[in-house]
C-alpha cells in the first residue's frame, strides 16, 4: 500500500496560508489532500439546488486544478467521515492525519469519532488553528473562564492581537504533495445536488468598503459591507489576512471579526445554546407560534417595508443586509412572538454565510435570551429603523416593486400593541 500522510481540508478551502496543511507539508513527505462531502450534514439539506453546497463543489474543482499544476490531486470521497477513514486504511498506509479545527458541536463529535480510529491503528490526529485569530480558551477573564459579555472580550481579544500580530503561514513545501495524476472529482449529481442560480459575492476585500465600514454599514441601499461572510464560513479567505487588513483599514469592521469569534466561543463552552436560551430563565417564554404570521414574514408579507424588503433580499439571493437581519429578528421575536429558533432554523436555511454560532448569537441577541447585556424590552420599531437607515425608500423599492399600490399588504400588527404585548410576556415568563 501507498505511504501517505493526509490534509483533510473542512472549512478550510485554499491552498494559501492554511495553517494545517502547512504544517503537514513541513512535516511530512506525500502528503495527500482529502476532501468529504459529509453525507450527515448534506442529507439534512432539503435544497438540493443549495448554492453553498455548489460553491464548495465549485472551490474543490479550483484547489484540484491548483494542485494539477504541481503535480498533484485532491481526493474526493462523500460519505459519513468515520466510515470513509475506515476505506482509507484498507486503501493507504497511513502515517498522519492533519486537519484545522472546527468548534461546532457536530464537528468535535465527529472529529472525536474520527481520532478514536485512527489511535485505534497508531495514526495521530493533528489538528491546528486556522478559523480564527484566537480560539475558545485563548481568551479568558481573570478567574480563567470564559467572557459572557463581549465587551470585555473584545478589550481583552484586541490587546492580545496587538501584542503579537498573527503571520501567514508560509511559504508552503509543495515538493512534499503526493505526485500523483488527477483523481477524479464527482460532480454535484453524484452528491445528490443541483447548480444553484444564486450568484456568489467575490473573495476580494474591498479596501474601500472596509475604509469606509463605519460610515456606510448601516444603510442597506449602499454598497456598504464587504459580502465576506461565505468566504470566512467555508475558508476560501484567510482570517490571518483579513484581520490585518481590517486593522489597518477600519476598527468598527475589525470589531465585527471579534462578534465571529465572540460567537464561536459562547457556543463552544456552551453546546446548549443550539436548541436553548444561553439565559435558561428565557425559555420560560409562551411563544405564540402563529404559523400564518411566520409564513407571512418568510414570504415578506408583513405589511412593514424594511422587515418585508429584507426577507424578499433574502429569500431572492441568500443574502440580508446586517442592519436589517437585526430588524427582521426583532421583528419575529418581539412583535410577532415567535421563537427565536424557528426563525434562526429559516436563515439557516437561506443564508450563503450561515454560520451556526453567529446565526445563533445573533438571534439570541435580537431575542434577548443571550449574551447581550441590554434588556429584553429593547423592540426595534421597524418604520423608525427604515426612516434612520432608508429613509429615501431606494433599498425598499427595489425589493418591494407594489409597494405604493393596493397589492403591498396591510401591517399584520400594530407596532404600538406589539411592543406593549412582547414587553408584558416576557416581563411576566421571567417574574415566575
Amino acid at each position: 500500500m501507498k505511504k501517505v500522510s493526509i490534509f483533510w481540508f473542512r472549512r478550510d478551502l485554499r491552498l494559501e496560508d492554511n495553517h494545517g496543511l502547512y504544517q503537514a507539508l513541513k512535516e511530512n513527505e506525500n502528503v495527500l489532500p482529502l476532501f468529504i462531502f459529509d453525507k450527515n450534514i448534506l442529507d439534512k439539506l432539503d435544497n438540493k439546488a443549495d448554492a453553498r453546497v455548489d460553491f464548495i463543489h465549485d472551490q474543490i474543482g479550483k484547489i484540484h486544478q491548483e494542485l494539477a499544476k504541481k503535480g498533484s490531486s485532491i481526493l474526493v470521497k462523500y460519505g459519513d467521515p468515520e466510515v470513509i477513514f475506515k476505506e482509507l486504511l484498507n486503501e493507504y498506509s497511513i502515517t498522519a492525519v492533519y486537519t484545522n479545527r472546527d468548534y461546532e458541536p457536530y464537528a468535535t463529535t465527529r472529529d472525536e469519532k474520527v481520532t478514536r480510529l485512527l489511535n485505534k491503528n497508531h495514526i495521530q490526529l493533528h489538528r491546528y488553528k486556522d478559523q480564527v485569530i484566537f480560539e475558545p480558551g485563548e481568551i479568558l477573564n481573570g478567574s480563567g473562564e470564559f467572557y459572557k459579555v463581549f465587551t470585555p472580550f473584545s478589550k481583552v481579544w484586541l490587546s492580545k492581537f496587538h501584542s503579537a500580530k498573527p503571520e501567514e503561514f508560509k511559504p508552503m513545501h509543495w515538493k512534499n504533495l503526493l505526485q500523483t495524476s488527477a483523481l477524479e472529482l464527482p460532480s454535484l449529481q453524484e452528491i445528490s445536488f443541483t447548480k444553484s442560480d444564486i450568484s456568489i459575492p467575490s473573495k476580494t476585500a474591498d479596501e474601500d468598503i472596509i475604509a469606509h465600514y463605519n460610515q456606510t454599514r448601516d444603510f442597506p441601499a449602499k454598497k456598504g459591507t464587504s459580502r465576506l461572510g461565505i468566504h470566512l464560513r467555508f475558508g476560501t479567505i484567510s482570517i490571518r489576512k483579513l484581520a490585518l487588513k481590517a486593522s489597518e483599514l477600519n476598527a468598527t469592521y475589525l470589531n465585527e471579526l471579534i462578534w465571529r469569534e465572540f460567537y464561536m466561543m459562547i457556543l463552544a463552552y456552551n453546546p446548549q445554546v443550539v436548541d436553548q436560551a444561553f439565559k435558561p430563565a428565557y425559555d420560560r417564554i409562551p411563544w405564540r407560534n402563529k404559523e400564518e404570521e411566520f409564513a407571512a414574514w418568510c414570504e415578506g408579507k408583513t405589511g412593514y417595508p424594511i422587515v418585508d424588503a429584507g426577507m424578499r433580499e433574502l429569500n431572492s439571493t441568500g443574502y440580508m443586509h446586517n442592519r436589517v437581519r437585526m430588524i427582521v429578528a426583532s421583528f419575529l421575536t418581539k412583535h410577532l412572538l415567535i421563537d427565536w429558533r424557528w426563525g434562526e432554523t429559516y436563515f439557516a436555511e437561506k443564508l450563503l454565510d450561515y454560520e451556526l454560532a453567529s446565526n445563533n448569537g445573533g438571534w439570541q441577541w435580537a431575542a434577548g435570551t443571550g449574551t447581550d447585556a441590554q434588556p429584553y424590552f429593547r423592540v426595534f420599531n421597524p418604520t423608525s429603523q427604515q426612516e434612520k437607515f432608508d429613509k429615501n425608500w431606494k433599498y425598499i423599492k427595489k425589493w418591494i416593486p407594489e409597494i405604493n399600490s393596493d397589492k403591498y399588504p396591510k401591517p399584520i400588527v400594530d407596532h404600538k400593541f406589539a411592543r406593549q404585548r412582547a414587553i408584558d410576556t416576557y416581563k411576566s415568563a421571567l417574574n415566575q
